[in-house]
C-alpha cells in the first residue's frame, strides 16, 4: 500500500520504493470515488482527512482505513458502501499474490477486532498496591510479557464516533425522536433568513456617479443662495429588502415536520420581520404570537389562536382567504412568498390552480417546501401540488436541516435560473401531470 506521506526528493527514494501520495490528492480522489458511489461526503470532509493525514501519518492499511472512517462517515448505515469503495480502491492497488501465505498481510476491511479486557476496579487497585516506609503509594510493577490471561473479559471498544451534529443535519424531521427533534430545533434557530433588495419609492441624496438629479432638492438648496441654483443635488432610489411571507400547513398528514417548521417561521418572524400565517381546514395569522423572542412560548401562543390543528387541508379555500384579506391588500405585492405543504388537499384542483395563479400575479418569487419529494420515485400526482406547480419559481424538499439551508439561499437569491424553474423542460422536478382530486394518489 502508498504509504501517505510528504514527497521526498527524487534521488533519496530506491527505485523498488511503494509510490507516495500526497494527502490532499489522495483525500480529493478518495472523497470523488466515495460520492461516486452514492455517500453524502461533503469537500469540507476531505479538507478534514487530508490534515489528519498530515497529522497522522497511515504506516498501516488498518489506520488508514479507520482515519478515513472517522473523518468522512456520518452514519452507520453509510458504513457498507464506505468499505466497498475502500476495498475497491485498496485492492487494486496491492496484487493479493504478493501477500498469499505472509502472516504480516494486513487484515480483510471490518475484520480487525478491536478488543481490550475490562479495566479493573480502581478503588480495589488502590487497596492491594504496596506502599513505601514513608507512607507514599509505590510504583505499580510493569505487567509481565506472558500471554493474555483467558478468563478476562473482552469487550468492543468504540474508539470514536461521528458528532451528532453532523448526523442531525442529513435525517429526516420524521425520523427523529422527541429529543433528537428539540436539538434540531436549536439547530434551526440559527438559520437567518433574508430576502433580496428592492427599490422603493423613496430616495436619498448621494453623491454617487450615475444618480439622478433631484429637482426638489436643489431648488431647495438654491433659496439659500439667492434663487441661484449653485449646489446641484443628486439623489438616488433606496433599497429595502423584500417582504417574506410563510404559509405553513399544520394539518395531520404534516404533523412531523409542523414542529421543525414553527420553529423557522418563528425565527424568519423575530428575525427578519417576516408575516407568518398556518393554515388545516382554514387559515390563521400568527405574526404577532411568533414574534416572541422565547420559541417555546411563541409556539404554545401559536398554537392557543389556532383551533383546526392537524385537521384536514383546505389549500385552495386558505390561499383565497389570505389572497382576499391579506395579499389584494399589499401582504403579498412584491414579496417572498414561502408554502410548507405536502400538497395533499380536500380542495378541487382547479380551485387550487385558479388561486395559485392569483398569488403568482402578486408575488415576486413563489417558493414550494414538501417534504415528500425526497421520496423514491416522487411524482407531483396529488391534486394540490400538481395544480400549483406551474405558478411555482422553485421546490425544495426542506425534510432536514441541510434542506432548509437550502431554502434559505433560495429566498436569500437576487434571481433564480429560469432553467431550475419547474415545467421546464431541463428542471430536475417532473413534468405536471393532469390533476387529480383529493388523496387519490401518494407523493
Amino acid at each position: 500500500m502508498a504509504e501517505l506521506t510528504e514527497r521526498p526528493p527524487a534521488d533519496a527514494a530506491p527505485a523498488d520504493a511503494a509510490p507516495r501520495v500526497e494527502p490532499a490528492a489522495f483525500a480529493a480522489g478518495f472523497v470523488a470515488a466515495l460520492r461516486r458511489a452514492g455517500l453524502p461526503v461533503s469537500v469540507d470532509g476531505a479538507a478534514r482527512l487530508a490534515e489528519s493525514l498530515q497529522v497522522l501519518p497511515p504506516s498501516q492499511r488498518s489506520v488508514l482505513y479507520w482515519t478515513c472512517r472517522i473523518v468522512l462517515l456520518s452514519s452507520r448505515n453509510q458504513l457498507p458502501v464506505f468499505d466497498a469503495v475502500f476495498s475497491a480502491v485498496f485492492d487494486g492497488l496491492l496484487d493479493p499474490a504478493d501477500q498469499r501465505g505472509d502472516p504480516n498481510a494486513p487484515p480483510a476491511i471490518g475484520s480487525e477486532a478491536i478488543t481490550r479486557p475490562a479495566p479493573r476496579d480502581d478503588l480495589a487497585g488502590r487497596r492491594q498496591e504496596p506502599q513505601g516506609e514513608s507512607g507514599a503509594r509505590a510504583p505499580a510493577p510493569a505487567p509481565a510479557a506472558g500471554p493474555a490471561d483467558p478468563g478476562a473479559v473482552e469487550r468492543e471498544t468504540i474508539l470514536m464516533f461521528a458528532s451528532l451534529e453532523r448526523r442531525l443535519h442529513t435525517t429526516s424531521f420524521a425520523l427523529l425522536s422527541a429529543e433528537e427533534t428539540e436539538q434540531v430545533r436549536h439547530l434551526v434557530r440559527r438559520i437567518s433568513l433574508s430576502t433580496p433588495l428592492r427599490r422603493s419609492r423613496r430616495v436619498r441624496p448621494t453623491h454617487a456617479d450615475g444618480a439622478r438629479l433631484d429637482l426638489r432638492r436643489t431648488v431647495r438648496a438654491a433659496h439659500r443662495t439667492g434663487e441661484e441654483p449653485i449646489l446641484l443635488v443628486s439623489s438616488r432610489r433606496r433599497e429595502r429588502p423584500r417582504r417574506l411571507v410563510l404559509l405553513c400547513d399544520v394539518s395531520a398528514s404534516m404533523e412531523p415536520y409542523t414542529r421543525v417548521f414553527l420553529t423557522l417561521l418563528q425565527g424568519a418572524v423575530a428575525g427578519a420581520n417576516a408575516e407568518a400565517f398556518v393554515f388545516s381546514a382554514g387559515l390563521t395569522r400568527l405574526t404577532r404570537q411568533l414574534a416572541i423572542r422565547d420559541a417555546d412560548a411563541a409556539l404554545a401562543s401559536a398554537a392557543a389562536s389556532t383551533a383546526d390543528w392537524a385537521g384536514g387541508t383546505r389549500l385552495g379555500d386558505s390561499i383565497r382567504r389570505f389572497i382576499d384579506d391579506h395579499g389584494r391588500r399589499g401582504l403579498a405585492r412584491g414579496a417572498v412568498i414561502v408554502v410548507l405543504s405536502d400538497g395533499w388537499a380536500l380542495d378541487d384542483p382547479a380551485v387550487v390552480a385558479a388561486q395559485m395563479a392569483r398569488l403568482r400575479r402578486l408575488a415576486h418569487r413563489l417558493v414550494w417546501v414538501n417534504p415528500r419529494t425526497v421520496a423514491p420515485g416522487f411524482q407531483p400526482l396529488v391534486g394540490g401540488m400538481n395544480a400549483a406547480l406551474p405558478y411555482l419559481d422553485a421546490i425544495v424538499s426542506g425534510h432536514s436541516y441541510a434542506a432548509l439551508g437550502e431554502l434559505a439561499d433560495l429566498i436569500r437569491a437576487e434571481r433564480l435560473d429560469l432553467r431550475s424553474r419547474p415545467g421546464t423542460t431541463t428542471s430536475t422536478v417532473p413534468e405536471p401531470e393532469p390533476p387529480t382530486k383529493g388523496h387519490d394518489h401518494a407523493a
